[in-house]
């Protein structure tokens, strides 16, 4: 069978962190063994000169986690981000762009899917606990989860299923407001964006989209979560890229 090619960008580390001296490239592994599982071959991606080449040799592409958004609103005092590299951004952006055009499945995770829904006249809350102090911290420890509410009438709906129970939080930026092209299916504590999918076409029996679309982006990090909604979710994405190349 077709091991569909799922392209994964690294993250930049252009700041000495790793190394000073020397701008790396890196990712958590755990993103790669999910689509391994999931029967997808991962193709990790450094930062390079033509994205539209590159998402030419996909079948589809996951965006992971990653740093913070710029944000030309002045932040509390004592508050810092710790930004996305420009370099990043704009070959994030740019392979987003890309594999969109191509009709590519896409998944996005944390940093993935805020990028999409910028990429799509969103806007984002730039640090929850200051921009909404009036709901529970999102940024929880790695064992801390929390409980979300998801659009049984959605492509993520019919992946989850019924149990899509508790998930992981370890985020502070979030997405405060979706673009035309994009609907919230799903939702955390305070009201909290916690999913979002492109509205083109409708569940097959195969769990992906008619016409050939397929663009989802969680909020949480199902990669890091030993559970059978995080299983299915990785499945139909690597599925969706499957029926653009089947065997």
């Amino acid at each position: 069978m077709h091991r569909p090619r799922i392209g994964i960008p690294l993250s930049l580390d252009d700041r000495g962190r790793w190394r000073e001296g020397r701008d790396y490239h890196y990712i958590d592994r755990r993103y790669a063994d999910a689509v391994d599982r999931a029967g997808g071959l991962p193709v990790q991606l450094p930062i390079q000169t033509d994205p539209e080449e590159v998402a030419g040799t996909l079948d589809g592409l996951l965006l992971p986690g990653g740093d913070d958004f710029p944000d030309d609103d002045p932040l509390p005092v004592g508050v810092e981000l710790d930004l996305v590299s420009p370099q990043q951004l704009a070959f994030d952006e740019a392979l987003f762009e890309a594999a969109a055009e191509r009709r590519l499945p896409i998944l996005g995770i944390c940093y993935g899917m805020q990028l999409m829904a910028r990429a799509r006249g969103g806007d984002l809350y730039s640090h929850l606990p200051s921009q909404r102090p009036d709901i529970a911290e999102h940024r929880l420890p790695p064992e801390g989860r929390h409980t979300i509410e998801v659009v049984a009438e959605s492509l993520l709906g019919a992946i989850l299923g019924a149990d899509a129970g508790r998930v992981n939080s370890l985020h502070h930026q979030a997405v405060r407001e979706l673009g035309p092209k994009h609907l919230a299916v799903a939702h955390g504590p305070g009201g909290v964006i916690e999913a979002l999918e492109a509205p083109t076409g409708k569940m097959d029996e195969r769990g992906g989209r008619s016409d050939g679309g397929w663009e989802i982006g969680v909020q949480w990090h199902p990669e890091k979560l030993d559970e059978p909604s995080s299983a299915r979710l990785f499945g139909a994405f690597v599925e969706a890229s499957r029926q653009g190349h089947p065997s």
